[in-house]
């Protein structure tokens, strides 16, 4: 498929080797680079300002650039009338370029930040702003940022952090040690991935993202490969029904039914019913047949007697998608059946017209041998992992977007590794970050709605990526619709009113990934 649409807008991502370059490039270009730290560290003064009204401003200063913007916002401050003292950490003499001028343009008193400090810091009515090290800190911090990060988050003081919490990883999300939580983080021309991946997405609070003159142009030249799961990216090729439409024009998904937990396929067909799928066909063994006509007059339920028959029917025309895994266990005949899915589908220039959507069951029965299910993915594949049946697969992932990434990569296939920050990734490198999920989604169930409105995208025409990414988000806002409480079966029952609502409100939708918090979804 073609790149996301629009991808050089605030849904675009930059990792920290990104912005440097994007920095650098700013520069070569005529924009001074002290300008640019004049400008972010203005925006970071002006958003402490409005943050902590009343409030005694504690600036911490690192070694680097992060540390320049800090001396920069010291001196807004300042200027403004606010009561703000500077913290050091290491020798301001030591600095060098933009960062050093910045801090020779700070006239106040400068502060060892030793541990002396530390405690200072607790006392009184203070703010904190960390600038010690941002995005591109490598590894723990140490000595007194360590203690004071975390006397600092024990204590409840609050922070705003410049560019990302130092201790955070700028493109992991990760912290290996003690790390600041801010209330608000201020950052730079693009967000990083460390702001939407756990743990780093639950320390950085409120991201807001300064505009310090680094043009959409320059950001385009660094060849982003990361975006947060924006409708941007999706909304576009997001089906819609038609006057000339019926029911095989919007696909059939054909869902295999195990009897372990039949459940689990009702709550798939449910979600691929409300995504739009024209058809829905739950495929089962005669002697649990009884179980799947129980449910939903709708969905249509086969009795398939053997492999042979599966095969049969689901090679057949107008079989658009073929889910296998909720609710099937884990023995060898669902691995026949994820197999046989696969084989009929193939790749698209084999002729191959069909999706597969392999979730749960079809993943974790393949733990024992992986590579069979590995090497028999292609492009019109998609799994749907959560961590543990990842790990199964791939081995543990302690850098999910690396690995999801390398998972797709791979196996040729798009791979959505589930979680509160659920990441979909693509062969060729491409990956969003899911940025509105909700807590109440860890319920049984809930996996088995994603895989259903998954498989309805794609039963549409959607190709993989992006309707695995639609499929993620739209999950996610029914759920926050659904709200406190929500079980499984909320989340079909709601899909409407959010596809309606976000027709309403796409082009009013704050940086593409969240409704307005006065639209009504």
């Amino acid at each position: 498929m073609s790149a996301p649409t629009l991808p050089w807008t605030e849904a675009a991502l930059l990792t920290v080797a990104e912005m440097a370059a994007a920095d650098r490039a700013a520069i070569a270009g005529g924009v001074p680079g002290i300008d640019l730290m004049e400008t972010a560290g203005g925006a970071v003064a002006q958003r402490t300002a409005a943050a902590f009204a009343g409030r005694r401003i504690a600036v911490l200063c690192g070694p680097g650039n992060n540390g320049g913007d800090g001396y920069v916002a010291a001196r807004r401050l300042a200027e403004a009338g606010i009561d703000v003292e500077v913290y050091a950490f290491g020798n301001p003499a030591a600095l060098r370029g933009d960062a050093a001028i910045a801090a020779g343009r700070w006239t106040g008193p400068v502060a060892a930040l030793d541990e002396a400090a530390v405690g200072a810091l607790l006392a009184g009515d203070r703010a904190i702003v960390d600038a010690l090290f941002g995005a591109g800190l490598s590894r723990p911090l140490e000595g007194p940022a360590a203690r004071a990060a975390a006397a600092i988050a024990a204590a409840d003081v609050p922070v705003l952090a410049v560019d990302v919490p130092s201790g955070i990883m700028g493109d992991s999300g990760a912290a290996d040690g003690a790390a600041f939580r801010a209330v608000e983080t201020v950052t730079f021309c693009r967000r990083k991935p460390g702001h939407f991946l756990l743990p780093g997405a639950d320390m950085t609070g409120r991201v807001t993202v300064a505009d310090i003159g680094i043009s959409d142009a320059v950001v385009a030249q660094q060849g982003p490969r990361t975006w947060v799961n924006s409708a941007e990216v999706w909304y576009p090729d997001l089906p819609r029904p038609r006057p000339e439409d019926h029911k095989y024009a919007r696909g059939h998904v054909c869902i295999w039914g195990g009897g372990e937990m039949p459940g689990a396929a009702h709550l798939a067909a449910a979600g691929a019913r409300r995504a739009g799928a024209g058809m829905v066909s739950i495929l089962t063994e005669p002697a649990v047949a009884p179980l799947f006509r129980a449910g939903a007059p709708g969905v249509l339920v086969r009795e398939i007697p053997d492999l042979a028959a599966y095969q049969g029917f689901i090679g057949a025309k107008n079989r658009q998608v073929l889910l296998v895994g909720p609710g099937n266990g884990t023995g060898a005949d669902t691995r026949d059946r994820a197999l046989a899915a696969l084989a009929v589908a193939g790749p698209p220039e084999g002729g191959g017209a069909k999706s597969v959507v392999l979730d749960a069951d079809a993943i974790s029965a393949f733990a024992e041998e992986p590579e069979r299910l590995i090497s028999a993915l292609h492009d019109r594949a998609v799994l749907t992992p959560h961590g543990g049946e990842f790990a199964r697969l791939f081995g543990p992932a302690a850098d999910r977007l690396s690995a999801a990434r390398q998972a797709a990569a791979r196996t040729g296939a798009t791979i959505v590794l589930k979680g509160f920050d659920t990441i979909i990734a693509r062969p060729d490198g491409a990956a969003v970050i899911n940025a509105n999920g909700v807590p109440d989604l860890a319920s049984a169930g809930t996996g088995d709605v994603l895989a259903g409105i998954l498989a309805g995208l794609l039963a549409q025409g959607m190709a993989p990526f992006p309707a695995a990414a639609a499929a993620v988000w739209l999950h996610g806002a029914a759920a926050a619709r659904a709200g406190r409480g929500l079980i499984a079966e909320d989340l079909p029952a709601v899909l409407p009113s959010v596809l309606a609502a976000l027709d309403r409100h796409f082009p009013e939708m704050e940086a593409g990934y969240r409704f307005r918090a006065d639209a009504d979804v």
